[in-house]
């Protein structure tokens, strides 16, 4: 072979070896996945073990990038949704609450003391009122993939035990940006104060709020109790569950094999952070009662009294979200 027909077959290899990276470049590809909370919570931990299963399964070919604390939505929690369908996100793994402004069956989760016990939340997610709120997701431009759980939403405050509703009377209360909390908190004749999780830190210290809402893994995680919460009352008042979702025009734009590795992944990733924030609930409650704090647990009694006292928020939210959604979430919980 003569020098130049050897320097030929070089080059010619070469170009062939550039392409081939070339083309398998273009073949790996990543997304984008909002979530609220850092992998110090069960939620980021979801989003993190999620794209794990993905990279590894993928082996490079599919990967998801997580942006914590809302940070692709400038730290707006309630324009998550929205940003995601648009585009501006490609996948997220979000709340119930934090959705429901542009998906009204959401709130089903919100409707105060709906959903007792972790047995009801498995009734209502795996059976007919969960799919009905997964077409209802679809129908508004994200495909929605797989359950996880942010858990029961707990009551904590800085003046005393809570009990019964009297106790409530007049206590300033933080609450997330939902209408539906301002109704229910409005209903236990409490002061129900809207107010981003930044702001409501300062204002708990100083007393300008009294008392917040959240799951124990926020409340132990972030030291609520550092904050002057001194009172606890587990009365599992709403649950919120996470949902694994993907831009709908992404979904379409990935290979039939990506999408069954998305989802599957997902209902893995999703089992496995429900698995784990249900299994570390009481040992959660331990530490957290070990630093100090008054926990109150309801008799059935004390929880009926509540029950009876937020009635009139079913007669205003009920025909939003939907009469034959509610109604099959309440046989799903009463046959569990």
């Amino acid at each position: 072979m003569t020098l130049t027909r050897k320097m030929t077959h070089v080059t010619a290899g070469l170009a062939g070896a550039v392409f081939l990276a070339g083309a398998l470049s273009a073949q790996a590809r990543e997304l984008s996945v909002s979530t609220v909370l850092s992998d110090a919570f069960p939620w980021g931990q979801a989003a993190e073990k999620w794209a794990d299963l993905v990279e590894e399964r993928s082996e490079g070919e599919l990967t998801l990038r997580v942006y914590p604390n809302s940070q692709l939505v400038s730290g707006d929690q309630t324009r998550e949704f929205s940003a995601m369908r648009s585009g501006l996100i490609d996948a997220a793994v979000g709340s119930t609450i934090n959705w429901s402004p542009q998906v009204p069956e959401l709130n089903l989760f919100s409707l105060p003391f709906l959903l007792p016990d972790e047995a009801a939340v498995d009734a209502v997610t795996g059976g007919a009122a969960g799919e009905q709120v997964f077409a209802a997701i679809e129908s508004r431009g994200v495909v929605p993939l797989a359950w996880g759980e942010n858990g029961f939403r707990q009551l904590s405050n800085s003046r005393g035990p809570v009990d019964e509703p009297g106790d409530l009377d007049g206590l300033k209360i933080r609450v997330v940006g939902s209408p539906l909390f301002q109704d229910t908190f409005s209903a236990l004749d409490a002061d129900p104060t809207q107010m981003s999780w930044t702001d409501a830190q300062p204002a708990l210290t100083t007393g300008a709020v009294d008392g917040q809402e959240n799951p124990l893994s926020v409340f132990d995680v972030a030291r609520i109790d550092q904050v002057g919460q001194e009172y606890l009352t587990l009365w599992n008042y709403m649950n919120d569950p996470l949902i694994f979702a993907v831009n709908q025009s992404v979904w379409q734009s990935l290979s039939e094999e990506h999408q069954t590795l998305l989802r599957e992944t997902a209902e893995e990733a999703g089992a496995w952070e429900i698995a784990m924030t249900r299994e570390e609930e009481s040992e959660r409650l331990a530490a957290i009662q070990e630093r100090g704090v008054t926990v109150t647990k309801l008799t059935d009694d004390q929880y009926q009294r509540f029950v009876d006292a937020t009635q009139s928020v079913y007669e205003k939210w009920v025909p939003r979200i939907g009469e034959g959604l509610v109604e099959d979430a309440r046989e799903a919980v009463e046959s569990r």
